[in-house]
């Protein structure tokens, strides 16, 4: 399988190309740019939670802990906390990602199991999505970081899949770890039905919230016109 220098080294790739794309073809700001590449490259490491090594799972749950709070920054102000409530919520997100994270991941999780999915890719996705608040006309900073977030996970499975290819003899053979990482259920019934149930749960709420800010973003605009009934257009007549 690949390393874990090696994963890092593709996400990064990728995320200079995701953060090129929104800035240039897709218009986003500079910063947006930059955190949409920080966003991929931090997204190709997050399969290596379930390592039985402790650096991968060090580094990345570091990491998680430093970018997790900042995501759920404008969503804890909107909920109408002072500003010194938020900094104490963030700082006590910090540390349950940074410590119990690590200890929780030690111990539910096996290498190459349901993390090692696409429905994991999936829910990483979805956990930015909901994480980061913004109003309803920025909505697309919530997709491109979402969906770089899910471009540097899936990097990461196509290069587990890459390397269990043995290119070694003359006819190249498939390494018993072919299929792991690229897959869809994994042998463990609880741990897929854990998966999935939490992909659906954060998906219903992540359609909850692309409801709410819909509703927000499209409400009618009344127009009155002195002399003119507009009733049928949503505007009122204004005799």
């Amino acid at each position: 399988m690949a390393g874990f220098r090696m994963h890092i080294g593709v996400s990064t790739a990728c995320g200079v190309a995701a953060g090129v794309t929104a800035a240039i073809p897709l218009k986003h700001s500079p910063s947006t740019a930059f955190l949409v590449g920080t966003f991929t490259a931090v997204g190709g490491m997050l399969p290596d939670l379930d390592s039985d090594s402790g650096v991968p799972l060090r580094e990345v749950t570091g990491l998680a802990a430093a970018v997790i709070p900042m995501l759920l920054y404008n969503r804890l102000k909107d909920m109408g906390m002072t500003h010194e409530a938020v900094l104490a919520t963030l700082v006590v997100a910090y540390v349950v990602v940074r410590y119990g994270v690590v200890n929780l991941f030690r111990h539910v999780t096996v290498h190459r199991g349901m993390f090692h999915s696409i429905p994991a890719m999936l829910i990483s996705g979805l956990m930015v999505y909901l994480a980061y608040n913004c109003p309803t006309a920025q909505q697309s900073t919530r997709y491109v970081l979402a969906g770089g977030v899910m471009l540097g996970f899936l990097s990461h499975l196509i290069l587990d899949e890459i390397y269990s290819v043995d290119l070694s003899g003359v006819i190249p053979k498939l390494k018993s770890s072919a299929g792991s990482a690229f897959k869809m259920f994994s042998s463990s019934v609880w741990g897929t039905a854990v998966c999935y149930g939490l992909l659906g749960a954060l998906g219903f709420l992540a359609y909850k919230d692309y409801q709410h800010h819909l509703g927000n973003g499209s409400e009618p605009i009344t127009v009155n016109v002195p002399g003119v009934d507009l009733s049928s257009f949503g505007g009122t007549a204004v005799k």
